[in-house]
């Protein structure tokens, strides 16, 4: 593979090329930050949470201390493992309570949609058991913007106007996040004291000093006053779990995921239902690609929406159902000229999350997502610690025996997923693709590109793209009418998308060489670069 032959002559990037380490992420602080932190000795755990920590400030329509995170850590040596970092529904979330009030469906601004915040507690357990600095130094970088100050890049600028309505309905907020009213534009400063204030006491305290004492106490008060069911014990049992990742066999290499509550089996069941076809056949064109991969998805997601829950409550037989039975019967009723039957689709759609993926100099490697759900969460703020409290809660089902139906300390359905890459069982590739229910179809187009077609990580970041969903297939304005057509032809319901499908990061290890490379999507502000 010739890496990095880009035509120098149109728009584009380059790859970045380092053998010290290197970090992606969508937001360039935050990727500064982590190369930081690599280069005052921290490893990739430490640089990970200093941007994941950074972006909850700066970049607060997508992720913060409020929300919830899945991490896989690959060590230079040893198994790569899981972390799943969502949080759980109130012990008092019973269906039949929301059955006696009336409530059908949870709102997406609802208390009832907040569970309880995983990722200040999944931080802490990685820093503690794989990082190598303490938190006060890992979370400065997110200290110092929320104190001192930052300014909003382009298309953070973009997605805070189209979503500043997500704060004005609660309030409380607006005068930390639309000042004056309105959204920040680029080049706007912002600063956000009580923020910081509490991730002072998270660096100090750890865990304890958001799950507990007068954070935990500001979060539930503001809860229970809007009708919640939070309290504080909730908060207090929260805890991320260390588990096995997932995987499933592609082209000579091995995609890794976490299980479930999250989507991330989905993608491995693309993978296997598109390891049966050559899309590295010169005679497929570019409609064929886009039609098997939209056929792969529909079939994957489809299984997806049946059986994906909290594996507590809902336990899924993962290797029966990526078994070469079960994916060659999906697989034979795919017909390279005509399209499925379209699927609907009853969850909450959203697009808001940051992903990073850091590797340092000593070969450790981080593939690391962390959101609000939707922008801005729910929108409830609680102002005295500056916490914006997410909104995944809203995935649950008020439908009896359904496998998302909401239940005591249950944990929702995740759209959320980091993905890592082996080959000869050592790590080659952390990435991950931003937006909502694309991730899984975003991580699979990727790979592909990778895999089947040659290109290098940031060329097939820079490859158009689709995603069949809820009934339509959507594509980005880049794809050309003729092959639209040719699709339209085949029995797709074709839409053109009308905001970029995604992003993506990736950090990539060539261990013949010792050369690390990454990538950051041009659909984001962020950037890739070698420590």
């Amino acid at each position: 593979m010739s890496w990095g032959q880009r035509d120098f002559m149109a728009p584009g990037r380059s790859l970045a090329v380092g053998d010290r380490g290197v970090a992606a992420t969508s937001h360039p602080a935050a990727t500064l930050a982590a190369v930081d932190i690599l280069r005052a000795g921290g490893n990739a755990v430490d640089a990970a949470i200093a941007a994941v920590a950074l972006q909850g400030v700066i970049d607060p329509h997508m992720t913060g201390i409020g929300g919830d995170c899945f991490a896989i850590y690959a060590p230079a040596q040893g198994r790569p493992v899981a972390i799943n970092g969502s949080g759980r529904a109130p012990a008092r979330a019973e269906l039949a309570w929301f059955q006696q009030h009336g409530i059908t469906a949870i709102a997406d601004d609802s208390p009832h949609a907040v569970t309880v915040p995983g990722a200040v507690d999944a931080w802490c357990r990685l820093s503690a058991a794989h990082g190598r600095k303490g938190l006060d130094a890992v979370l400065a970088p997110a200290i110092r913007a929320a104190e001192d100050g930052f300014v909003v890049t382009p298309r953070a600028a973009l997605d805070w106007a189209r979503y500043a309505n997500r704060i004005q309905r609660h309030g409380a907020g607006v005068p930390v996040y639309l000042p004056g009213g309105v959204a920040p534009t680029t080049g706007s400063r912002l600063t956000h004291p009580a923020l910081a204030a509490t991730l002072r006491m998270i660096a100090r305290k750890g865990r304890a000093a958001f799950y507990e004492g007068v954070v935990a106490e500001e979060i539930v008060a503001t809860l229970k006053g809007l009708g919640g069911l939070m309290e504080l014990e909730d908060l207090a049992g929260a805890g991320a779990d260390e588990v096995a990742p997932i995987g499933a066999d592609y082209r000579g290499h091995r995609l890794l995921e976490c299980p479930p509550n999250g989507q991330g089996v989905a993608a491995l069941l693309i993978a296997r239902i598109l390891s049966g076809f050559d899309l590295s056949d010169a005679d497929l064109s570019e409609a064929d690609r886009i039609h098997l991969l939209a056929e792969a998805s529909k079939a994957a997601y489809r299984q997806r929406d049946a059986l994906v829950a909290d594996p507590a409550f809902h336990p899924l037989d993962v290797e029966a159902l990526l078994s070469e039975a079960s994916v060659s019967a999906l697989r034979g009723r795919i017909d390279l000229k005509r399209a499925s039957e379209p699927t609907a689709f009853d969850m909450p759609v959203h697009r808001d999350t940051v992903y990073v993926a850091v590797v340092d100099r000593d070969g450790n490697m981080v593939s690391f997502i962390n959101s609000l759900f939707f922008a801005f969460g729910s929108g409830i703020y609680a102002p005295r610690s500056g916490v914006l409290l997410q909104n995944r809660g809203a995935g649950f089902r008020l439908i009896e025996g359904h496998p998302n139906a909401i239940a005591p300390r249950k944990r929702p359905f995740h759209t959320i997923i980091p993905g890592l890459l082996e080959k000869d069982g050592k790590p080659v590739m952390a990435l991950g693709v931003m937006g909502g229910q694309y991730q899984a179809t975003g991580h699979m187009q990727i790979l592909s590109g990778v895999l089947d077609l040659g290109l290098d990580i940031q060329q097939a970041s820079d490859v158009p793209r689709s995603f069949a969903f809820d009934g339509a297939l959507s594509l980005e304005p880049t794809v050309c009418a003729s092959v639209a057509d040719d699709l339209i032809a085949r029995g797709h319901r074709v839409t053109w998308a009308d905001e970029p499908i995604g992003g993506f990061q990736a950090v990539q290890v060539d261990h013949e060489r010792g050369v690390m490379l990454g990538a950051s999507d041009h659909r984001k502000d962020g950037i890739a670069l070698a420590a």
